[in-house]
């Protein structure tokens, strides 16, 4: 019996996937559990049209993230944090407090977990920041330090 996956299963494919599975497993198991359902030809452009929606939203959010990409690059963000002897600051600047500043200085908001700071900020001074805003899209941003 042929039926397409609603769900990844192990052993058998992936969502969205048409496999041939037994009449038994199929009926008993996948169509019961509802992991997939049978396919006819109705199901079948159902999984055409639900994949090119996919395929439409995945394409916008690429062409958004690009977009912020090139507002991010175009600004930098200034922290001000208090500092000790030689400008070196008490701890470090967290991806928080990046998500914060940028959230005020530019108006964008960013997922403090797709900041990456590769080395703590621990100095006053310029650096860059790298952001994942999407698979296949990354920005560097510059974080200006100052102390207060």
């Amino acid at each position: 019996m042929k039926v397409i996956l609603l769900e990844d299963v192990k052993k058998v494919g992936k969502k969205g996937e048409i496999v041939e599975a037994s009449d038994a497993y199929a009926r008993n198991v996948l169509l019961r559990q509802k992991l997939a359902v049978e396919a006819t030809g109705k199901a079948r452009n159902d999984l055409k049209l639900q994949k090119a929606n996919d395929e439409k939203v995945a394409a916008e959010n690429l062409a958004e993230a690009e977009a912020l990409k090139k507002k991010i690059e175009a600004s930098s963000v200034t922290l001000k944090v208090k500092t000790g002897e030689g400008g070196r600051l008490f701890g470090s600047v967290s991806s928080k407090e990046i998500s914060e500043a940028i959230q005020q200085q530019i108006g964008v908001e960013v997922d403090r977990k797709k900041i990456v700071v590769e080395n703590p900020i621990k100095n006053v001074g310029e650096m860059e920041v790298l952001l994942k805003l999407h698979t296949k899209v990354r920005a560097n941003l510059k974080v200006k330090v100052e102390s207060l």
